[in-house]
């Protein structure tokens, strides 16, 4: 064997990598001294780049493909090594492989919350979160700009960056979007795509790309969730005295199942309760009473059979003075009293058509269907009929 087989057999002549990891982008191809032999095969697969770095300056990019290391294949190197002279020595170079895939599933979020004016809430804050994907579409830039000498770059360098440029754009293109909080989910998609054209200046610049961005969710403060949370059961309670009956009877059993932990709140909260269930039974006794039917305990009929302990009957309760809500222009009003009501009546400010409601009612009624503020407006005329 000649002196200069043994030389050529010192050099590598095969240069390739393969990845088994799933967050390296760049992995540097070690070789000592790194001697490089002249007409070697480099491998470059598929969703890979290999980026040639000759004394410190970037030479050649090479894109997917099996190349032979030969004047033919570098031109950039083979200025650099004079290989037009015919100088085929090994030469020395340091070779990065570049990832090129997608890096998907990259978590993202707001650390803060993000100040912005709605139409519906007026000043409020929100907070989101999601997920990207990120790949390098410039090797040679992203080698140049973040890489560096590092010999084995991963994702986690890059990330907390890539996210503080993402909140960053979300945080401006949100507040200014004037779209309110509540259709904001109806819209995530559309301000994904927003957001990521946005970034893609800021990133593009570092050598990579964001292909996808995803809002999977957009929340509010605990205190105004929990107000929609109320305004919501609002909304479906539907009757609101039957909701109250029920709300009453639901914080009697709450406060029955643990006396002792709400203290002397607890039985005042039971004691109010209780006192408000007896006015309502009192009313519907009174009514029954009015139409000549006994009433029996919890305001059920009495038996047929059922006699008086005493021949002398009880008097009857004493009238329960009502208090009334309005609604107006989708909003309730009250409560008032009768005499209020009267006078309101007077000044116009209540009319037959009025919708009123009062603990015991069953829903909402004109005010010239209840009787008992019917006579409000005997004194008034009615309204003349059309066409006089």
């Amino acid at each position: 064997m000649g002196i200069f087989d043994f030389l050529t057999g010192e050099f590598i002549d095969v240069i390739h990598w393969v990845d088994d990891t799933r967050d390296t982008m760049v992995w540097r191809f070690e070789r000592e001294g790194h001697e490089i032999k002249y007409g070697a095969k480099l491998t470059v697969r598929e969703g890979q780049a290999a980026v040639f770095v000759h004394e410190g300056q970037l030479a050649d990019v090479f894109t997917p493909g099996l190349y032979m290391l030969e004047t033919n294949n570098m031109p950039v190197m083979t200025t650099l090594q004079h290989w037009d002279h015919g100088f085929k020595s090994p030469f020395k170079s340091e070779i990065y492989f570049v990832n090129t895939t997608r890096f998907n599933d990259l978590k993202w979020g707001t650390k803060n919350p993000i100040m912005l004016r709605d139409p519906e809430f007026g000043p409020t804050r929100i907070r989101a979160y999601g997920t990207y994907s990120v790949r390098v579409v410039d090797p040679a830039r992203f080698l140049t700009e973040i890489v560096g000498t590092d010999g084995e770059f991963t994702m986690d360098e890059i990330s907390f960056q890539v996210r503080n440029i993402i909140v960053q754009e979300f945080s401006r293109v949100v507040a200014g979007s004037g779209i309110p909080v509540l259709d904001m989910a109806a819209n995530t998609a559309d301000l994904g795509k927003l957001i990521a054209s946005e970034i893609s200046g800021t990133i593009a610049e570092y050598g990579l790309s964001i292909p996808e961005l995803y809002i999977e969710n957009i929340s509010l403060p605990p205190a105004v969730e929990a107000a929609l949370d109320k305004r919501t059961s609002m909304g479906l309670a539907g009757d609101l005295g039957k909701f109250t009956q029920y709300s009453a009877a639901e914080a009697m059993t709450a406060a029955a199942q643990n006396p002792g932990g709400g203290g002397g709140m607890g039985a005042g909260l039971g004691m109010g309760m209780g006192m408000a269930m007896a006015q309502q039974m009192a009313q519907m006794n009174s009514a029954q009473t009015a139409a000549g039917q006994p009433s029996g305990p919890w305001g059920r009929p009495a038996p047929a059979a059922a006699a008086p302990a005493s021949p002398v009957a009880p008097p009857p309760p004493p009238p329960v003075e009502h208090v009334w809500h309005i609604a107006e222009a989708g909003e309730t009003r009250g409560p008032f009293s009768k005499a209020r009501m009267g006078r309101m009546a007077t000044e116009g400010q209540l009319t037959r058509e009025t919708y009123v409601w009062t603990p015991g009612q069953d829903g909402w009624k004109r005010a010239e269907d209840v009787a008992e503020l019917a006579q409000l407006f005997t004194i008034l005329p009615p309204p003349p009929p059309p066409g006089i």
